[in-house]
């Protein structure tokens, strides 16, 4: 579309009789011609991207920066460099908020491409590799790395937020179970402010959700936390899957109830197989 308010398109040939407000007279000095600047108008859609980027998000480390087998940070770096390409085809505004401990990021929204490849370089950067966490086993994180709290965080940002937007979050809602109402309360308080919220659930189905290891003696380490805890998988891989699949079905359930766009995300189907079905879902709405 054009406008008179946002982004320089192209020239066109002045007609006479119209407003001589947007004629470039400097491009008149040097070609002697009348040229009228055409600019692009953005749409009125306003999406914030909100990617978690926490420790746990780096599982499972081997996947850090491999599109084709990603890790949970991988495929939300990535899903959110495509929707801002499509936004920004589209002439929509969007912004990067990035959480862990609190809000580290949190850009307005624009929808001109310096803004675009402002964002892409933030999110290049979450893609480097992680000093003292190897690319292929798991071990203790470095003490620095960003630790989780998602629900003050949301909390924070459903009040900065003062403008109804679409707000996509990519977490894979690592919470205790104390936690588990507050961070639904969380959500609900964006939706509460009139925002529409689409919630990318990251997990690793067979690791994380159905402990699927071999039946051996295995050291497990939280990477929020750093400690380990050694037990053979097998022992209590069936109490610990109908757990963590029933907190899951209430999280999708409650969302449902909120008017939430829940979208399970298990990263062990790659990268294309979740984006691109999520995409034709829209398309059609």
């Amino acid at each position: 579309m054009h406008g008179f308010s946002v982004e320089f398109s192209d020239y066109r040939q002045y007609n006479a009789g119209e407003s001589t407000r947007n004629i470039d007279w400097r491009l008149y000095g040097r070609t002697d011609r009348l040229y009228v600047k055409q600019f692009q108008e953005e749409t009125n859609l306003r999406c914030q991207l909100v990617i978690d980027h926490s420790n746990s998000m780096l599982f499972p480390i081997e996947g850090q920066g491999d599109i084709d087998n990603p890790n949970k940070l991988t495929f939300s770096v990535y899903a959110a460099a495509v929707l801002m390409e499509l936004l920004h085809r589209q002439r929509d505004a969007f912004g990067l908020t990035l959480l862990a401990n609190g809000i580290d990021l949190n850009t307005p929204c624009r929808s001109n491409t310096a803004h675009q490849h402002h964002l892409l370089t933030e999110l290049d950067h979450l893609l480097q590799p992680i000093h003292g966490v190897p690319s292929a086993q798991p071990t203790t994180p470095n003490s620095k790395l960003p630790t989780t709290n998602l629900v003050d965080s949301l909390h924070l940002l459903a009040e900065q937020l003062h403008r109804r937007s679409l707000i996509v979050i990519f977490t894979d809602a690592f919470v205790d179970d104390s936690q588990q109402e507050a961070l639904l309360d969380a959500l609900r308080h964006l939706r509460h402010n009139k925002h529409e919220v689409i919630l990318f659930h990251t997990f690793h189905r067979a690791r994380e959700l159905q402990l699927d290891y071999d039946a051996r003696p295995t050291r497990f380490v939280d990477l929020e936390s750093g400690r380990t805890l050694r037990l053979n998988p097998s022992e209590i891989a069936q109490q610990y899957s109908d757990t963590m699949l029933r907190q899951q079905a209430d999280l999708q359930q409650r969302t449902i109830q909120y008017r939430i766009d829940y979208i399970p995300v298990d990263v062990a189907q790659g990268f294309h197989q979740v984006i691109l079905p999520f995409l034709l879902k829209r398309s059609k709405q």
